[in-house]
């Protein structure tokens, strides 16, 4: 198989996330870091023939001002857990990037995104807009010589989104972008329809529910392009999703169970606004449920901690109920660094969509329900389950790409 050239288009390429991707795959190219927190580096994933992740060409778009290189310089101030040398041995490729970052949208992303853009809105109509988006990807294709475009949604969260009936079906969808109702759409809306009309494989890595809604699904399908998300699990959730499982397993009642998140990056700041706030609490809060099968009274606090930068810190009280109905509590903290842990997720997914784009896949990719807190037309929610799921899907390539071989 000849080598391909694939290139991974960031949506809020400027944050700490998009920074750490790039920084991270640039210090694997150079032997400079191991892929710890990468699962596709291991054994069940050996013979799938995924990309390169030293050999990915990265480009994408942001609101805001500033470059990639300040973005990186950010990230090691903010952590202390990047170096400034590693910063340093790759800041020329980074430089090199900045030349491919073009201008975002903000379309009613909220007054907590829009000030930080360096423009106002969206200043065109929407088919315009759209168009102008679509140029971006095409360019950013056709310069680099690509064979494949991942696009990856990193932005900032938007505020709440409901669905309307013109986002349920791809020709109602096209009539609201005719009709330039731009107030029943997002920035999110508008990214993942130009990614799937370009043909590029699409990750929303956000909670912004307004990105894959089902008319862009049915479009995916329709179009051939495999598309995933919702917002990617990456602490309190991911621990979650492995310990409720244990209360059903002894058949223990969990009458409580709150959560507080501490954060002090760009998230944090954009998560204090109520509005933006709404959809974080929305996907992190459901997952109980989905596991239990019953509702205990559950709250999700987020709090905007200026002074702990990217880490985050997330405080879990769980109050159960056993024999003779006996009150027992349990009590975790979880403390990382939410770049750190989202970026060897998000090099996971980009591989992952470039083999289903490869193997000739649409529309959603259940499979990789494991990396989101909301995976879309995914009911199973235990973290060993959707590991499983993973696995199951990495053994079936293994069988086509060795039948393929054998013909």
């Amino acid at each position: 198989m000849k080598n391909r050239r694939i290139g991974v288009y960031l949506i809020g390429a400027k944050g700490s996330i998009s920074a750490t991707v790039m920084v991270g795959a640039m210090a694997l190219r150079r032997g400079l870091a191991a892929p710890t927190g990468m699962i596709t580096v291991t054994a069940p994933f050996d013979d799938l023939r995924l990309v390169d992740t030293g050999s990915l060409h990265f480009g994408g778009c942001d609101v805001r001002q500033g470059t990639v290189v300040e973005a990186a310089h950010r990230l090691a101030n903010e952590t202390g857990a990047v170096g400034w040398k590693l910063i340093e041995a790759v800041e020329e490729d980074l430089a090199g990037i900045e030349p491919d970052i073009e201008q975002g949208t903000v379309l009613n992303c909220g007054t907590a995104i829009e000030d930080l853009a360096c423009r106002g809105g969206c200043e065109t109509s929407l088919r315009d807009e759209v168009s102008r988006l679509r140029e971006c990807l095409a360019r950013f294709k056709s310069r680099k010589a690509l064979d494949e475009l991942i696009v990856v949604n990193l932005a900032s969260t938007e505020p709440s989104f409901h669905l309307e009936p013109c986002h349920e079906d791809p020709a109602a969808f096209e009539e609201c972008l005719d009709r330039n109702i731009s107030g029943a759409l997002r920035a999110s809306t508008l990214y993942a329809y130009a990614a799937v009309r370009e043909g590029c494989p699409y990750i929303n890595f956000t909670p912004s529910a307004g990105a894959l809604i089902p008319a862009i699904i049915s479009l995916a399908e329709k179009e051939g392009v495999p598309v995933m998300g919702n917002d990617g699990k990456t602490g309190e959730t991911l621990v979650k999703s492995a310990l409720a499982p244990m209360f059903l397993c002894r058949n223990l009642e969990v009458l409580s169970w709150e959560g507080f998140n501490l954060l002090g990056n760009m998230d944090g700041c954009v998560l204090d606004h109520p509005e933006n706030k709404q959809s974080k609490i929305r996907t992190k809060d459901q997952v109980l449920s989905r596991i239990l099968g019953y509702a205990p009274h559950s709250r999700v606090h987020i709090h905007y901690v200026p002074s702990l930068d990217d880490q985050k810190t997330a405080w879990d009280f769980i109050h159960f109920k056993g024999f003779l109905d006996a009150r027992m509590s349990l009590q975790f903290v979880w403390q990382g660094y939410d770049s750190l842990l989202a970026a060897p997720l998000v090099l996971d997914l980009v591989r992952l969509a470039e083999l289903a784009a490869r193997r000739g896949e649409k529309g959603l990719m259940p499979h990789l329900a494991s990396y989101f807190k909301d995976p879309l037309g995914v009911s199973e929610y235990r973290l060993t389950e959707q590991y499983r799921m993973l696995m199951d899907y990495a053994m079936e390539v293994r069988k086509s790409l060795g039948a393929n071989a054998d013909t």
